[in-house]
């Protein structure tokens, strides 16, 4: 049963900045396997106190399982928020090996945190009917909402392409689902078929929005993921969310930036910068001093 007590997810109610691009708004994403230096969960954490990182968004792969208990005595030790952890999961949750122990590890550190959370593996959902595959996807959804709420811990259904990556279907499986604790994170790197969209979307997925991950993106087909900066439809989208009522976090990635995951984060940044130099944003730039 879902804790009562649990948080309705909205970008109104999260604490935030009324600048959203300063530098203390930014959580760092997508630096764990993406790292060819491969630190360990101390390097990491000292390499974002380093680049001035309050808070992390934390993706792994089965070999950082034993790391886990490190990385979050890490992140307290260097003052460093978890702001989400990253699960992969498909359409029976209740026996992914792997949930419970993300589970116990956030319940017994006391931590409070976001689960991105992104499912796959529906057998023939591309067959189903549009209720059909809202009801198939909020299954496994509903078992990990429930699960999170009992440790007070909230969701994000994260935009990864498909069917489940669209924000207008993740809209309504919120809608079928009616949980409070689940929200929407949403990524610029596969916002590949959003970008002529996503003024006409976005205000639809404010109210339950979580996150914005940043990116570049270059139209062209097909459309290219770049560094930020380096693109022409990334900056339109950063000022249609500065304009926005969000006030929630800016997640700058790595992912495939850069092979280390220090050069990758760096160049992001510059990238985000050199956009708020162009568009004005001395509020903004002044933290980055």
């Amino acid at each position: 049963m879902m804790l009562l007590s649990c948080r309705t997810v909205s970008a109104q109610k999260n604490k935030g900045t009324d600048n959203i691009y300063a530098r203390q708004n930014l959580i760092a994403w997508c630096i764990v396997p993406f790292d060819s230096k491969e630190r360990n969960p101390e390097q990491r954490a000292e390499m974002l106190n380093k680049l001035g990182f309050t808070m992390l968004a934390y993706d792994w792969r089965e070999k950082h399982i034993p790391e886990f208990d490190a990385e979050l005595e890490a992140l307290k030790k260097h003052h460093i928020k978890l702001q989400a952890f990253w699960l992969y999961s498909g359409p029976n949750p209740e026996n992914d090996k792997n949930l419970p122990i993300i589970l116990d590890l956030l319940k017994r550190h006391n931590v409070k945190t976001e689960i991105w959370c992104m499912i796959g593996g529906i057998k023939d959902l591309d067959k189903m009917t549009q209720q059909q595959k809202i009801e198939a996807v909020a299954k496994p959804v509903a078992y990990i909402a429930d699960k999170a709420a009992e440790i007070g811990c909230t969701v994000g259904l994260y935009n990864h392409g498909g069917w489940y990556g669209m924000p207008e279907n993740q809209l309504e499986v919120m809608d079928y689902l009616k949980r409070p604790n689940i929200g929407i994170v949403y990524n610029l790197h596969h916002a590949e078929e959003d970008i002529e969209r996503f003024p006409k979307f976005f205000p639809k997925i404010l109210p339950h929005l979580m996150a914005v991950n940043l990116m570049g993106l270059r139209k062209g087909n097909p459309v290219k993921v770049v560094p930020v900066g380096e693109g022409d439809a990334e900056a339109a989208m950063i000022r249609i969310i500065r304009d926005s009522n969000y006030r929630g976090p800016i997640g700058i990635i790595n992912e495939e930036t850069a092979p280390d995951a220090e050069v990758g984060l760096t160049m992001n940044v510059g990238g985000l910068k050199k956009i708020l130099k162009e568009q004005g944003d001395r509020g903004a730039l002044e933290t980055y001093r």
